[in-house]
């Protein structure tokens, strides 16, 4: 079912708040950090496998690797435009723009609570990279891994800072859902070695992610997005 990946992550992001709510007492600091780095580890090596899948091949002499040279490519060529559009700065400035224009210097702690649990699960690789799998190869299996870490941040947010955590389910119902709906339209252009180049860039980028949980923003993964798309007009330009 297209879309699913959505319907799951949302369930997930509702449940997290309502049980951040319940729960406010027993849910610590320390706790929340231990369930965050637990879910981080299962990101990482979800991405090492998915990008070790596409990459090797078993063969009559063993394993056989593939698709060096793409990635290469790729990512050099999306990480440069990524850096040059800046996209991870771009995207910090619509957070604080929406901080301010939604939250303002008011006290309305729903507001800010909505705003910034809205920009935490919204913005993001794992975000964009797992609906366009939903919608062209029907793998919701990313915002499933999302939703789990959704369901902990959300948790975490609306035990602290109040039942405006949850309402963040509207904004991620429609941006993930629009990215989806977009990536089935662009289905039937896309060859099986493009789908194949999408699922490893894409592996990569939730490896990505999963270091940034562990050892704080080491990667710029806005910047390396583009890369997915250099990954997938690879294959199509090479494949014409």
């Amino acid at each position: 079912m297209i879309g699913l990946g959505t319907v799951i992550d949302v369930a997930l992001l509702i449940a997290g708040g309502l049980a951040g709510l319940l729960g406010r007492r027993f849910i610590t600091p320390r706790v929340q950090d231990a369930l965050l780095k637990a879910s981080a580890l299962c990101v990482l090596f979800i991405g090492l496998a998915g990008t070790l899948e596409k990459m090797l091949e078993v063969t009559n002499d063993g394993l056989a690797s593939g698709g060096a040279g793409m990635i290469i490519v790729s990512f050099t060529v999306g990480t440069l435009i990524g850096e040059l559009l800046n996209l991870e700065l771009r995207m910090e400035h619509l957070g604080e723009w929406l901080r301010d224009r939604f939250a303002g210097d008011s006290e309305n702690g729903f507001v800010d609570a909505f705003v910034t649990t809205s920009l935490t699960v919204c913005v993001g690789a794992m975000a964009i990279v797992g609906s366009i799998q939903d919608g062209i190869l029907g793998d919701y299996t990313t915002l499933t891994i999302k939703g789990a870490l959704d369901f902990i941040m959300v948790c975490a947010m609306a035990a602290s800072m109040g039942r405006g955590a949850i309402f963040s389910a509207l904004p991620v119902a429609v941006f993930q859902g629009t990215i989806t709906i977009f990536a089935r339209f662009i289905e039937p252009f896309m060859t099986e070695w493009a789908l194949s180049n999408l699922s490893l860039a894409g592996s990569m980028l939730i490896f990505c992610a999963g270091v940034n949980l562990i050892w704080g923003k080491i990667f710029k993964t806005a910047n390396l997005l583009p890369s997915v798309i250099i990954a997938v007009l690879w294959a199509l330009v090479r494949g014409a």
